[in-house]
Parts: structure tokens; C-alpha cells; sequence
């Protein structure tokens, strides 16, 4: 078997290619791929060279942990028939590159166990239920805080917003020195950080991936405040003790999403009371993938961009 696939060599260099593909098992499927996402941040990282030595990296390598599709073979013990929409998390299940985190092609085998039943109604959308998911194992569970300050207004900063809106806690405020990120806010305010005079945030959400930040973050915070990091941070973080000694700060790192939050997200968006959609503002073929990375990485305008792999 093989697939088409987006191919990163070495950082800078991707494109189309095909790749042998393993053989599925008994509890495996194989999904067709309708559409996949591209993450502006670690797929950034690997594309610019800048990741740090991560689990399973190496080249040559499928990006992507972003992906919708259609089971078109399943095995006898997968316990998912044949039609069934499914979203995929990622898949390692090439010969000859490395699966990190392996999404972006046309055709993936991975265990039943790892995908999410969705609606087919979802269309491209679908491919973000892994960042809508991230945003809540974030802000949902014993000792977390919904934010009261988010930090960056792209894709998870949004989503991270609206979740803390349907919460029905109080809306949080949201930073962005991008004038043309300051739009599309429904229920919350998104500033200039320059014009904000607070000192006193009790939760703050930090997904600019911006290790410089921290010292200026440190010093809005109330006594006994918390700075969550829920981007990803290539350079080490550091900060004067005495201003965090102050405020009795407190930090918390946010990693992946976990199947509860899937579930959870999932139900959120199929009631239609979270919104996917409209951060989806960029769609190209497949067949295009050096531009559409490329576009993704450096377009300020581009939140979520969407690989569409109908054609490829």
C-alpha cells in the first residue's frame, strides 16, 4: 500500500510524495483523508528547524495531528464500519519516514482505538476538534482556572475565550499587538497589550509561544496569580525572582488534549454552541502544500489553514 503524503526532508524543504504505507491490522482502519490542518505551531517549528530534540522526530517526516476523513477498511476487531466519518489525531504508519505526527496525507492506517466518530455535516471544520480539544484540557478539571487574561488572539486563543465564555464565567480579556488579529471576538474584548493598565489578573493564559513575555506577564498578576503556558516555548524561560516572590505566582504548563476532552469538545461543537468554522480562513489543495504551508507560517491573516486533500 501506498499514500500520497506532505514530505518534510529537512526544514524548509516539504512537498508531495508517496510513501509506503504499513499494513493495517485487526483493530486498525484506513481512513481517506477529506481534509487536515495546519498547526502554526509545532508544525512551524519543524518546517523553520527550530524544534528542540522531541520524541520521535527525524526526516524524512509527516507533519500533521490535524485530520477528518472517511473509514474505507476496517479491520474484524476495530469495532468501526466501513462509511464511518472519523477524526484522526495523527498516524505512524509509514515505511520509510517518520509519523510525527503523521495526519497529512491522503490515506492513513491507524488503531480504531485513536479516532474520534464524527459528523460528516462538519466538513472541513472537523480538523480543529484536536485544538478545540487542547484549549479545554487547558482551562477543565480539579485546580484549573478559566482565564481571565488570554495572551494572543489567534486559532487556540480564541478558542480558548469562547470556552471560558460558555463556562459562563465572567469574559476573559484578550492581548494581541496584531491590529488585524483584533477581530472576530464574540463576547470578550480583544486590546492592544499596550493600552492595558491591570495588575491584578488571577489566571493568565500565555499561547503566543513568547518566552520573553514571562517577566511582563509575572508582573500583572495578583498576589497569588497563576500564569499558564499553553504555547510552545523553543527557548528556555526565565524570570527575576523577586517580582514573582511578590506576587506568590504560581506556574502551570498545559500539554495535548486527553479522550475526555474529545468527547467533551465534540458534544460542544455538534450542539452548535462552539463554532469552528469561522476560524478556517484559508483552504487549498493538497496538491498546493508548499504554498499552503508557506502561507500558513508567515500570513498573519491566516488562522487555521486547511489542506484539502479531495482532489490530490
Amino acid at each position: 500500500m501506498h499514500t500520497t503524503a506532505v514530505l518534510l526532508t529537512a526544514p524548509g524543504q516539504l512537498d508531495l510524495a508517496k510513501v509506503g504505507l504499513q499494513a493495517p491490522g485487526r483493530g486498525d482502519v484506513v481512513v481517506q483523508i477529506h481534509h487536515s490542518g495546519i498547526s502554526t505551531g509545532t508544525e512551524k517549528l519543524f518546517w523553520s528547524g527550530a524544534m528542540p530534540p522531541f520524541p520521535g522526530m527525524g526526516f524524512p517526516l509527516v507533519p500533521g495531528y490535524e485530520a477528518a476523513g472517511e473509514v474505507v477498511e476496517a479491520g474484524p476487531d476495530a469495532g468501526i464500519p466501513v462509511g464511518t466519518h472519523v477524526f484522526v489525531p495523527g498516524a505512524n504508519c509509514y515505511d520509510g519516514a517518520f509519523g510525527l505526527f503523521g495526519a497529512a496525507a491522503r490515506t492513513v492506517v491507524t488503531p480504531a482505538s485513536r479516532v474520534t466518530r464524527i459528523d460528516a455535516s462538519l466538513g472541513s471544520a472537523a480538523a480543529l476538534l484536536a485544538l478545540a480539544a487542547t484549549a479545554r484540557h487547558a482551562i477543565a478539571g480539579p485546580g484549573k482556572a478559566v482565564p481571565d487574561l488570554v495572551v494572543g488572539h489567534g486559532a487556540l486563543g480564541r478558542l480558548l475565550a469562547r470556552l471560558t465564555v460558555l463556562s459562563g464565567a465572567p469574559a476573559p480579556t484578550v492581548w494581541d499587538i496584531d491590529p488585524t488579529r483584533r477581530t472576530g471576538n464574540v463576547g470578550y474584548d480583544v486590546i492592544d497589550p499596550a493600552t492595558d493598565t491591570r495588575r491584578d489578573y488571577t489566571s493568565i493564559y500565555d499561547v503566543s509561544g513568547q518566552s520573553p513575555l514571562l517577566p511582563d506577564l509575572i508582573g500583572r498578576l495578583a498576589r497569588g496569580g497563576e500564569i499558564v503556558l499553553a504555547g510552545f516555548y523553543t527557548e528556555p524561560l526565565s524570570f527575576a525572582f523577586p517580582p514573582a516572590f511578590m506576587r506568590e505566582a504560581r506556574f502551570r504548563v498545559s500539554a495535548e488534549w486527553q479522550p475526555a476532552d474529545m468527547v467533551a469538545t465534540r458534544e460542544l461543537v455538534m450542539s452548535g454552541d462552539l463554532n469552528l468554522a469561522d476560524l478556517v480562513t484559508h483552504t487549498m489543495p493538497a496538491t498546493q502544500a508548499p504554498a499552503a504551508y508557506r502561507t500558513a507560517f508567515t500570513d498573519t491573516t491566516c488562522l487555521k489553514m486547511i489542506l484539502d486533500w479531495n482532489a490530490a
